[in-house]
């Protein structure tokens, strides 16, 4: 990742520090973070005590420095040779909250996972958000993601978002200002999210634990719930299912290095101990190849891949050339 070099960020900042109460960590190693457990390290990770210390925190960095949020990692690869970047991870303290607010609304903080959401709507009698509890993720990411599960997603019960910007500027956006779209918030890149509003409707528990339980089933009986790793790898193209997709093209349990299309669910790329990152993606680029060539539809990545690859590796991606 070309441009700003972070390495020294922390030293050229120096005693504008001082007024920030989270925790900051150079070299993160992010390969403890990321579902897949794979991935060199940070040059800086950043921990916001709470909203104000990461509009303050923001303020201070030159607009030059670049900045990625990460939730719980669940959908993430970051490359081997690291990430020549300010990571903004929020905290459980801070930001993993989720209280009831009214007779049909919950408040929740991104870093609020997105199962515990679901739960606090089962105790509140509020119905409409137990799709929550099939996703491994957490608020903020399934805010930018536009998550769904089961036939239900973001869209259909978030009221109102609460953000930072890259200035340090807070931001209170509408379900409509986020633009939602398939598995996409149109929603400036700039903006970090906080908290988020949610809205349901009365229902019986019974009913809530009822759906609830049939996700559960879902996933128990369908993914690869217990292996590392990072939910579906590729977007479902409109009209077709993209599991159905990498099977026709013989993808199942294709395995590159240590990484393998889940023989259980083959829209689930997973670490089988050993993988790389370098691995995980030269996997995803190659089933990209093999779907084209057997089906001619293009599957887009839903997994997100960031960072540098280390020194005389790369995976070009596969831009839909038949070969």
């Amino acid at each position: 990742m070309a441009g700003y070099n972070c390495t020294n960020l922390v030293e050229e900042l120096g005693d504008k520090l001082s007024v920030i109460r989270g925790r900051i960590t150079e070299n993160a190693p992010m390969s403890q973070i990321t579902w897949f457990r794979t991935g060199g390290p940070a040059a800086i990770l950043f921990q916001p005590a709470d909203e104000d210390d990461l509009s303050a925190f923001l303020s201070l960095l030159p607009q030059e420095v670049p900045v990625f949020p990460i939730g719980m990692a669940s959908n993430l690869i970051i490359r081997d040779g690291g990430l020549n970047a300010v990571v903004i991870r929020l905290s459980a303290k801070g930001f993993g909250f989720a209280n009831q607010i009214s007779d049909t609304e919950l408040v929740a903080g991104t870093a609020c996972p997105d199962k515990r959401l679901a739960v606090k709507a089962l105790e509140a009698g509020i119905g409409g958000m137990h799709f929550y509890h099939g996703i491994p993720g957490s608020i903020g990411g399934a805010l930018r993601m536009n998550a769904g599960a089961n036939g239900r997603e973001t869209v259909s019960c978030v009221k109102e978002i609460h953000a930072v910007d890259r200035s340090g500027t807070k931001h209170v956006l509408s379900n409509a200002d986020m633009d939602f779209s398939y598995r996409k918030s149109g929603s400036s890149r700039d903006l970090i999210f906080t908290k988020a509003v949610f809205e349901g409707e009365l229902t019986s528990k019974d009913d809530i634990q009822k759906a609830m339980d049939e996700v559960q089933h879902h996933r128990e009986t369908s993914q690869p719930i217990k292996e590392k790793t990072g939910g579906s790898t590729f977007k479902n193209p409109k009209g077709y299912s993209a599991w159905k997709l990498v099977d026709d093209a013989g993808c199942r349990g294709l395995t590159i290095g240590g990484a393998q299309m889940s023989p259980m669910h083959c829209n689930f790329m997973i670490n089988m101990g050993q993988a790389t990152s370098y691995d995980l993606e030269r996997l995803g680029e190659t089933v990209r190849q093999k779907v084209l060539i057997n089906s001619g539809v293009q599957l887009e990545w839903e997994i997100k891949r960031l960072g540098d690859f280390p020194s005389g590796q790369s995976v070009e991606p596969f831009l839909g050339q038949l070969l």
